[in-house]
């Protein structure tokens, strides 16, 4: 996957929690075009944030990479047109 800046995650397929490997990043909520407003989360020193959005909860697992996420799907790749 091609870095796209600022790690951004989804949750397309609806699951409770995401864990990621980034502690700043956005959620687009949904893949677009069913995306909610790209919204920039920090989790400063916790290691779970809530999206105000689609509640989805994002917890951060250090052994992932800044792109990861578990379930995988749930990591957005943007591809260049």
């Amino acid at each position: 996957m091609a870095a796209i800046g600022t790690p951004h995650f989804h949750n397309d397929i609806g699951v409770e929690r995401v864990e990621i490997g980034a502690k700043k990043f956005k959620c687009t909520g949904a893949l677009p075009p069913l995306d909610h407003p790209h919204v920039f989360l920090d989790m400063g020193a916790d290691n779970e944030i809530v999206c105000p959005y689609c509640s989805t909860l994002y917890v951060y697992k250090a052994e992932l990479e800044i792109y990861e996420a578990s379930p995988k799907e749930c990591a957005y790749e943007k591809t260049e047109a």
